[in-house]
């Protein structure tokens, strides 16, 4: 018999198959007889005559099962909130460009939904809203009847491994398999899992088949490109394959507590408002003195209400700089439910020079950004700091960056200007972008200060 009958007959017995499969449903399949199993009327020469092969009504069950097995491992039901309906790129508590940032992951994300090609990584910090716009991804594929698996990274690995137990319901290559061929598969927190051997050989099968075959998937990640191995690295960095977005924005989990922040000392000063910041002290010297007082009061106030540039309070000890500060950050927190990070600045360089651990969680540079590109960042008792070039350099690296971007900024001083590093007092010099006030008050807690401000008697800018 011909080839082209071996055809037909394989042809017309898959079709019977198919055609069974969507007529309405009934108890048993009429094509295997609810066997799971059926042999193909074919010529004796053709080489699967009298060969047993899966009917396709099982093979569908299969299929459906290992699906249900990973929607199991799948947390996508517990995010079942983090909709796009629900993601709100115009966060108030982060700055504008920030906010821009956000708008244009959200964009991204809402079509890649609507027409998923390629790859999609998300990178960014942790709490700036990768995992809700990739299961936002997901829930609208998954909306529309597609196929989609979510999952994070550790638990994909544990349901693979769980293959090997002996009471598994599906073995190793059928789970790896479901996995690899899934119409879109989003992978979230990739490197957050233990980097054994067989976890990063069976990761770059599956991503690599997926490359290759430019499968839909998304992956989230809070590692940069740079910290993975080589093979994967060079993949994630195709342009051709992969729209790449890092989503560098505080973490929204944190906005409503900014002394959360590890190094941020806010909490400790959470009494300190405008409300019980005293302007009629009993012991003021002069009348001057106490309007230089109230206009500094004043000065904070305004700024707190709209951030711009830089504020730097500069008075002796106790004079009530750290207090206005405190009020700044505290105000925002509670009008705006904004993000800060107030610390002092001897703490601030400990804080980045303990990155030097080799047991820390984050790398110096990350450290260093998180604080670079605070919303607002309060340096409370700038030039308290040990002066090593190593300090100075990271001082300038981040005030630079902060004065060039018109960052808001406060700082708290008891140096004067003319004392400070050159690079730093130009900066503060600048009226376009700083607002200086120089607070005359005396000591509050009863001693004078080590340093007495030029007495200008009003606050210049």
């Amino acid at each position: 018999m011909s080839s082209s009958t071996d055809r037909s007959a394989a042809e017309t017995a898959a079709n019977s198959t198919k055609s069974a499969l969507n007529s309405p449903v009934s108890a048993v399949c009429p094509i295997c007889g609810g066997q799971g199993f059926v042999v193909l009327d074919l010529p004796v020469e053709h080489p699967d005559f009298g060969r047993a092969i899966r009917c396709q009504c099982r093979a569908s069950d299969q299929m459906l099962k290992r699906q249900s097995e990973l929607a199991r491992v799948s947390n996508l039901t517990h995010l079942a909130a983090m909709t796009f309906a629900t993601f709100y790129p115009k966060r108030s508590d982060v700055a504008e460009a920030d906010r821009s940032l956000l708008s244009r992951a959200f964009e991204i994300a809402r079509r890649f939904a609507n027409r998923p090609e390629g790859w999609l990584l998300l990178t960014g910090p942790y709490g700036s809203g990768k995992t809700h716009l990739a299961a936002a991804i997901a829930h609208e594929v998954v909306g529309r009847g597609d196929s989609a698996i979510f999952l994070v990274v550790p638990d994909l690995l544990d349901h693979l491994r769980s293959a090997f137990s002996p009471n598994a319901e599906s073995d190793f290559d059928e789970r790896f398999e479901t996995v690899r061929a899934i119409p879109l598969l989003v992978l979230d927190d990739l490197g957050a899992h233990s980097a054994t051997p067989w976890a990063k050989e069976k990761l770059f099968q599956l991503l690599n088949h997926r490359y290759v075959t430019k499968l839909p998937t998304v992956i989230t990640t809070n590692l940069r490109l740079a910290d993975f191995e080589p093979r994967l690295r060079s993949r994630l960095a195709d342009p051709d394959v992969v729209t790449s977005i890092n989503i560098d924005v505080p973490d929204y989990r944190t906005s409503a507590n900014p002394e959360s922040h590890e190094t941020s000392t806010l909490a400790l000063h959470a009494d300190k408002t405008f409300g019980n910041f005293n302007t009629a002290r009993s012991d003021l010297s002069s009348r001057e003195v106490a309007e230089n007082l109230a206009e500094a009061k004043a000065r904070a106030q305004e700024f707190a209400v709209n951030p711009r540039g830089w504020l730097v309070l500069f008075g002796s000890y106790g004079c009530g700089k750290t207090h206005l500060a405190a009020a700044i950050a505290n105000y925002r927190l509670q009008q705006f439910h904004e993000q800060s990070v107030f610390v002092v600045v001897p703490d601030l360089l400990d804080y980045l020079r303990a990155a030097f651990n080799p047991n820390t969680n984050a790398p110096l540079d990350v450290r260093f950004e998180e604080i670079r590109r605070a919303p607002l960042l309060v340096l409370d008792d700038l030039g308290t700091e040990s002066a090593t070039p190593w300090a100075r350099e990271k001082l300038f690296q981040l005030l630079n960056y902060r004065h060039a971007a018109r960052l808001p900024t406060v700082i708290t001083t008891s140096i004067e200007v003319d004392s400070l590093d050159a690079w730093l007092a130009a900066r503060i010099r600048d009226s376009s972008r700083c607002t200086v006030v120089g607070i005359l008050a005396p000591s509050y807690f009863g001693r004078a200060g080590v340093k007495k401000p030029e007495r200008s008697g009003r606050a210049s800018r």
